[in-house]
């Protein structure tokens, strides 16, 4: 079975001038004939997140005029404006919507189901999405609409604004995504309001952003975020954020943007396998914006100079929403828009700059989590998750059913190229059941095509083995399809176990069950408002490589080596002259240092290619 949502490269798809006037040209021709006499533009489908959907449609009509002049346009565009301002502007309060500070205000906002007291809990994304929409409109008006229906969409966009940061509580669903899109949409409606108005909406929406959204990042992997839906990142969420933060710097110039988005955008790049999959966040574990991510992801590649584009997204959506009969849909529609009018190429080649979290050679990539063990693993097309044991996550060391991943002091890292090869060593104090403090040490080399793990610890009682990951997906051409196997050798004897209990908490890799489906499952609310990182935390057990210890170790050590992306014979040596541990393999002979050996205690490793 294949991932549903983990398609192409979103920068394989055609961004030129010309392939977005098709775009264009082909959501004309299916609104010209959806278009009712009423002017909506709605999908007949529509139910859900319908609030700015025709009005986003209104806005594609109307870039593809100011590109085209195709004379069909302006009256369509004047009529679905008018439904919009007629028929989905509300200004009565809806029934049962929670997060009201002011009743009755009067001031309009956009829902995000047009039945009254129906799921009002999406009212305020809604809104930020009309808001946005509508200035898009604003932008795009010259020419088309007429001035008094222009000064009322600048009135209900001014009200939209006003509700979203006067009469409700900003930002109530913890989405980093909706809040910065609302300070997007104050900044972008500033522009079309009376200089001193606009000043004041200009600086209010910029006072939101530090005090509401930046004041609260949450840190993940040595980076500070906007929290999404109460997490850290979310892998379909974030790169949306990534998005707002672009089209923020690109209004309004100002530098905080572009200084999050850059720190955002690195971080995005380093959990990122070369393949460009992805997986967790506190909303959906698997599923992947499309359109909405390109922005960010082509505007922040520039910047820091790194091939984000290579994200894995899902192009059904590579240009603009659509529902399941491929029908256009309005929703996001602004991010169309801005892709349009944005003239930033993508950057298509990766970082050279060796990024802490991250281990990245040809093919071959590694991810690594804030304790700095991998949360993804990439080789010979393969994607290898932590695997689980006794309820603990991880690569590492187990004995006794206790796994050796998580540090009790300072994790070290010493990051090393040369001669065709790329090498981190990371060094990290971990405590045992014994309550024995030991260091152990992981060493991962790559040549661009296979992966090799040395993972070296003080000798463990009992009979340890090494936790070396759940292999999950492999690639299928543009799609990800699931495995339970990959091109895994070790040193010593290695084996490939499932769970031998039933249940949910139990990951049998063998059975059509995705991994996101596993961790909604697991968790304790419903799909769509659960947190499935939480869920995927109570997993008991999983499919898992174990290696054993490698034969020929040092006495005084327990050594495991594991290579993975290549079959075939793997037989490493290993020499300990008690300041110094040697690893011999095919490729190439490293040494790595006692920490005791530098003045700060930093690990020392020497690479060298065979």
């Amino acid at each position: 079975m294949h991932l549903p949502r983990q398609l192409g490269a979103l920068h394989d798809l055609p961004d030129t001038p010309e392939a977005y006037d098709a775009v264009l040209a082909g959501v004309a021709e299916e609104a010209l004939a959806r278009l009712t006499p009423e002017g909506n533009l709605e999908h007949p489908d529509c139910v859900d997140d319908i609030g700015d959907t025709s009005l986003g449609i209104t806005s594609l009509l109307a870039l593809a005029w100011q590109r085209g002049k195709d004379p069909r346009l302006p009256e369509a565009v004047r009529r679905s404006l008018a439904f919009h301002l007629r028929e989905r502007v509300y200004t009565e309060d809806n029934p049962g919507y929670p997060n009201l500070k002011v009743r009755d205000s009067g001031l309009p906002y956009a829902r995000y189901t047009l039945a009254a007291g129906a799921h009002p809990i999406g009212d305020w994304p809604s809104t930020v999405w009309a808001l946005l929409q509508a200035v898009n409109m604003l932008d795009l008006a010259e020419g088309l609409v007429e001035d008094g229906q222009r000064a009322e969409l600048v009135e209900v966009a001014h009200g939209y604004w006003r509700w979203l940061t006067e009469a409700t509580f900003f930002n109530p669903q913890e989405a980093g995504n909706q809040a910065i899109g609302c300070v997007v949409g104050g900044l972008m409606l500033a522009r079309h309001l009376p200089p001193e108005q606009g000043a004041q909406v200009r600086s209010r929406a910029i006072a939101v952003y530090a005090d509401e959204i930046r004041a609260h990042r949450v840190a993940d992997r040595g980076a500070l975020l906007p929290p999404e839906h109460g997490g850290a990142y979310d892998n379909n969420y974030g790169p949306i954020s990534l998005s707002f933060l672009a089209q923020a710097h690109r209004i309004s110039g100002e530098e905080i943007f572009a200084e999050d988005g850059d720190a955002l955008a690195r971080y995005v790049d380093a959990r990122l396998t070369t393949g460009g999959f992805d997986n967790g966040g506190p909303r959906y574990s698997e599923q992947h914006s499309g359109f909405e991510s390109v922005l960010g992801l082509r505007y922040f590649s520039a910047r820091i100079g790194s091939d984000l584009g290579r994200y894995r997204g899902d192009t059904r959506w590579g240009r603009h929403a659509v529902k399941a009969d491929g029908g256009v849909d309005g929703h996001f529609a602004w991010m169309l828009v801005w892709q349009v009018q944005d003239t930033t190429r993508w950057h298509r080649t990766p970082s050279t700059t060796p990024a802490r979290h991250q281990l990245r050679a040809g093919t071959v990539s590694v991810a690594f989590d804030s304790r700095m063990t991998p949360s993804l693993v990439e080789a010979g097309g393969t994607y290898y998750l932590p695997a689980a044991v006794n309820r603990q996550h991880g690569f590492g060391p187990v004995t006794d059913g206790f796994l050796y991943c998580r540090p009790m002091g300072e994790v070290r890292v010493r990051d090393v190229r040369a001669e065709g090869l790329v090498a981190k060593l990371v060094t990290k104090p971990v405590v045992g059941r014994d309550h024995v403090l030991r260091h152990v040490r992981s060493l991962y080399v790559s040549d661009g095509t296979s992966l090799w793990t040395t993972v070296a610890v003080e000798r463990l009682p009992g009979t340890p083995y090494l936790l070396a990951g759940l292999p999950y997906a492999t690639d299928d051409g543009d799609r990800v399809r699931r495995t339970a196997e990959g091109r895994v050798t070790s040193a010593g004897e290695l084996r490939l176990t499932h769970p031998e209990a039933d249940g949910v908490d139990h990951f049998d890799a063998r059975a059509e069950r995705t991994q996101e489906e596993a961790a909604f499952a697991l968790a304790a609310d419903p799909r769509g408002y659960g947190n499935p990182d939480e869920g995927w935390r109570h997993l008991v057990s999983s499919t898992a490589l174990e290696a054993e210890p490698a034969p020929g170790a040092p006495e005084d050590l327990h050594v495991f080596a594991v290579r993975y992306g290549r079959t075939g014979e793997f037989v490493p040596t290993f020499t300990h002259d008690g300041s110094a541990l040697t690893v011999r393999t095919e490729a190439f002979t490293a040494v790595i240092g006692e920490s005791a050996g530098d003045a700060h205690g930093e690990p020392e490793l020497t690479v060298l290619a065979v």
